[in-house]
């Protein structure tokens, strides 16, 4: 690393982060996956890209791990523009870790004129034996602008723990959650902003006149990011928590006002001594949601306790309605994984429209990897594929 230290990395293409995929709204992507020398065989899942579940890239479910010699290729339409990433689903908690994830954006067809001109920003970041690098490095990130000139700051947490950004310097707005534009965002001065495990949030900042903005993360201090020219701004303390409750505005004619579920369904994020769980059990023993296609599903997430639990669907994007009982009052929220804090209730609508076999689990991969990972199953799909020590199939070790 360029602080100096030497660890065992694992690469995609001889770097971690593995190489940034940019590819335009209705792009076919083909993208061929060699496996050199990880002994346990690797993967490859494109987290927020809802693609065909056979390309989903899930050990033991869609496929066998690649193993040192062999090779897969996966084949999809990126269809949403927005920011996600990709990461190994082959003991996601130790090769993610270990460096195998990367960047991959997907640019709008015809990019509104506002965001056509600002200069476009990826910050990955990631945790490497204990040390939180940014873009894979140990250091920060400059950024050079003019005043009046706007940055579209791409925020990707790869790291299992929540990272709380600061913006000083200049007010802002968030654009995007998980690769999903909101409506209206109105602009922000001193909020702090949460990002949870395997999220995403896009910023919007225009650079000001004196001073240079300044984006930092108290679990990142030693790798601010600096936008434009000039002195550095005063630091901003105890900024309130953005939330998106009540951030941009409605939609005039909301089509999910005229909607309603098929199904009501409950998850209870918990932990049972060193086990955590959902619904007061784990792994296999988790009974799975099975949905049939076109099924509308309202589902309550309730975090009892043990962390934070960022919840992930595959396959999938769902819309948030309401956090603790309160609606939300503002722009439509769409994710694919969820910030959930200690004692918070959330209810999400999920459409049943992408048929397959799809993991649901917390994104702190240890959590997963210790029990909070379950099945979302449509009836009648089935797999030739098991997970297990015997096939060497194993998605959240």
């Amino acid at each position: 690393m360029d602080n100096g230290k030497t660890v065992d990395a694992w690469t995609f293409n001889g770097s971690s982060p593995g190489p940034e995929l940019r590819v335009t709204e209705g792009d076919l992507v083909v993208v061929t996956l060699h496996n050199k020398d990880i002994e346990d065989g690797v993967t490859v899942h494109w987290h927020g890209i809802n693609v065909p579940c056979s390309q989903d890239g899930i050990a033991g479910v869609t496929q066998d791990a690649v193993q040192p010699g062999e090779q897969f290729t996966y084949t999809f339409v990126a269809s949403a523009p927005g920011t996600y990433w990709y990461h190994s689903h082959q003991m996601s908690s130790i090769q993610a870790k270990k460096g195998l994830l990367g960047s991959i954006i997907v640019e709008p067809r015809e990019p509104s004129a506002p965001l056509s001109s600002a200069t476009d920003v990826s910050a990955l970041y990631q945790r490497m034996d204990s040390t939180v690098l940014l873009n894979g490095s140990a250091k920060g990130l400059n950024v050079p602008g003019k005043a009046g000139e706007q940055v579209r700051l791409r925020l990707t947490n790869g790291d299992n723990e929540t990272m709380n950004f600061s913006v000083d310097g200049a007010p802002f707005q968030v654009i995007a959650m998980d690769g999903h534009d909101l409506h209206e965002p109105g602009l922000l001065d001193g909020d702090m902003i949460p990002v949870g495990a395997g999220q995403r949030f896009d910023l919007l900042i225009r650079l000001p006149e004196s001073s240079k903005v300044v984006v930092r993360s108290e679990s990142a201090k030693s790798l601010p990011i600096m936008l434009g020219s000039g002195n550095e701004p005063e630091r901003t303390e105890g900024g309130k928590m953005f939330s998106f409750i009540d951030y941009g505005t409605p939609l005039k004619d909301d089509p999910l006002r005229m909607l309603k579920p098929d199904r009501n369904i409950e998850l209870r994020l918990g932990q049972s001594l060193f086990v955590k769980t959902i619904n007061g059990r784990s792994f296999h023993e988790i009974p799975p949601i099975t949905a049939k296609e076109g099924e509308r599903l309202l589902i309550s997430i309730a975090n009892d306790g043990g962390g934070d639990h960022p919840f992930h669907l595959h396959g999938h994007t769902f819309r948030v309605l309401s956090k603790n009982g309160i609606p939300l009052k503002g722009s439509p929220v769409f994710l694919d994984t969820l910030l959930t804090k200690k004692d918070e209730i959330y209810e999400v609508y999920l459409v049943a429209d992408n048929p397959g076999l799809w993991m649901a689990h917390c994104h702190n991969l240890g959590h997963a990897s210790m029990g909070m990972s379950m099945m979302l199953n449509y009836e009648g799909i089935t797999t030739p594929y098991r997970v297990g020590t015997k096939s060497g199939n194993l998605p959240d070790l």
